[in-house]
């Protein structure tokens, strides 16, 4: 038996379920660490059938550096207008444009692969499979666009 207490805290640390994260808990036997891993490799059986849905909704986000010499504009899609206007997607498309403004990707694919900026351990692929297994919905990064001066 999983406690309550470390149920809660991969809900907070993830975002996941809390069904998913007692699941994932007691099959990894109360390790936070493979329990996280058995959620990630979960998510990205989620996306990977969410993906031959059509995304017909979203955002565009938008960062610009402080210095306001380097700016980046974000096309994410997603399946509902419930789910764009959500503090979640939201927050993934203005992480996107950043990541564009730190690391200057060349085109959407070589974004995917690019290791995240606030965290090493994962890519820009694994964060959108995240929020794809998190809201429910087909995720699409679209296109992107930089400017610097």
């Amino acid at each position: 038996m999983v406690s309550i207490d470390l149920i809660k805290q991969l809900r907070e640390e993830t975002g996941i379920s809390v069904g998913e994260c007692k699941k994932a808990l007691e099959q990894a036997s109360g390790d936070m660490a493979k329990a996280k891993g058995l959620l990630r490799a979960w998510g990205k059986e989620v996306a990977e059938r969410k993906q031959k849905r059509e995304a017909k909704e979203g955002l565009v986000g938008v960062y610009a550096h402080a210095t306001g010499k380097v700016a980046a504009m974000v096309q994410v899609r997603c399946e509902t207008d419930f789910v764009s206007r959500s503090a979640d997607f939201k927050n993934l498309c203005h992480e996107l444009a950043l990541q564009v403004v730190s690391m200057d990707p060349a085109d959407v694919p070589s974004l995917l692969d690019q290791q995240y900026v606030r965290d090493a351990s994962k890519t820009i692929r694994n964060l959108v499979e995240e929020m794809i297994a998190k809201l429910g919905e087909n995720i699409v990064v679209e296109r992107f666009i930089r400017f610097e001066l």
